[in-house]
């Protein structure tokens, strides 16, 4: 019977109304108590809106039932039960939430594309490159080790199909990111770097409140300072942004791409590469071939923090954690990103990239040259 009656506007609109007395009645009730623990009128809330979700659910169609005129012919005067009123006509249920509609494997593609571009940028491949092209010339002592011959078979496997001009095309069209031209029909996707700064600050933001309300109220007798509002509407920016560049090769590229980034990494890191430099790992390497034959100044340990965190805080937002209210939740699921947050904040003002936004508006072109150690005379 609450069925049938809920689907009329009158009917529903009478439930709810119900549903708002009842809130109004419950935080009278608990008035003395809220005073001690203000945390209870959430939960009072929860409720509410729980209810309130369960009844939107009662309108819609079970599956496989036939679909009706949704009672357009009645409100009309056509048929047999002619409504008299408006509030007679049928309700309908609401179209689906925006904000809920998105791929996790998308956003997670665009996450390792993220760290493929830092990686790509402190130098990996160029590194590599510059040592094939050293053994190749015999300028470096290298002959028949596993590195040697990993760097003879890099270009042969023939896995990167996408050249270094495809990936910075798809890199200024998901990013933004160099001075490259998007694929045919692509717009470079400049608004993304000042949506993340904006969100990992407001992160950063919200737990900083949060220690400092903790200071000011030890006993968390109320709700922190931070606004999860604030959290949630940057986070929801950024995701939507993501979500319109996910489509297309993304997917494929960053798959081939991961690929041939951990064969470059085993070259740097093989025994015989690493005796070559006296260096203790595949990242010393790295270094020394950046400054000694590419006279690069190298920033590898911001890029890769940069990668690292990047990659982590936007594979958290393909989840579904942002839409969260309960507070409390949402400050647990939200603390596991806030070091990462504040790592990628402070790599990001290390290599320069947060001040080429002062007063740019978020339309900006971040540069791909490498930046260049300045030569003794």
């Amino acid at each position: 019977m609450a069925d049938d009656h809920v689907h009329t506007l009158e009917g529903l609109n009478g439930l709810m109304g119900r549903l708002q007395t009842l809130r109004s009645q419950l935080i009278k009730d608990a008035r003395d108590e809220l005073v001690e623990k203000p945390g209870q009128a959430e939960l009072i809330n929860q409720y509410v809106a729980g209810a309130e979700k369960a009844l939107m659910a009662l309108l819609e169609p079970l599956p496989g039932a036939p679909r009706g005129d949704g009672g357009l012919l009645p409100l009309i005067g056509l048929g047999e039960n002619i409504a008299t009123s408006l509030g007679q006509s049928a309700s309908t249920p609401l179209v689906p939430n925006y904000d809920d509609q998105i791929s996790r494997e998308r956003i997670s593609a665009i996450a390792d594309l993220y760290y493929i571009y830092q990686m790509e940028r402190l130098g990996a491949f160029r590194a590599v490159l510059k040592l094939q092209q050293l053994f190749r010339s015999g300028e470096v002592k290298l002959s028949d080790g596993a590195g040697a011959m990993a760097l003879f078979q890099y270009d042969r496997k023939r896995l990167l199909r996408y050249t270094l001009g495809d990936r910075k095309s798809a890199y200024r069209k998901v990013f933004g990111y160099t001075e490259a031209t998007p694929p045919a029909g692509a717009e470079p996707n400049d608004p993304f770097h000042a949506l993340m700064s904006n969100f990992c600050r407001h992160v950063s933001n919200f737990f900083q409140d949060k220690r400092v309300s903790e200071v000011v109220r030890p006993n968390n007798t109320r709700e922190s300072f931070g606004s999860m509002a604030i959290v949630r509407r940057a986070g929801l920016d950024l995701r939507h942004n993501l979500k319109q560049v996910s489509y297309g090769h993304v997917a494929v590229l960053r798959s081939e791409v991961l690929v041939l980034l951990r064969d470059a990494f085993e070259i740097l890191n093989a025994d015989d590469v690493r005796h070559l430099f006296g260096a203790d790992t595949g990242w010393d390497v790295l270094e020394e071939v950046l400054k000694r034959y590419l006279h690069e100044r190298p920033i590898s340990s911001q890029r890769n923090r940069m990668a690292v965190t990047g990659r982590d805080i936007l594979r958290w937002l393909g989840e579904d954690y942002i839409l969260t209210d309960v507070r409390t939740d949402f400050e647990a699921l939200l603390e596991a990103i806030v070091d990462a947050a504040d790592d990628w904040l402070t790599s990001a003002e290390s290599v320069g990239m947060r001040s080429k936004l002062a007063g740019s508006g978020g339309a900006h072109i971040i540069d791909f040259r490498p930046a260049r150690r300045k030569r003794s005379s």
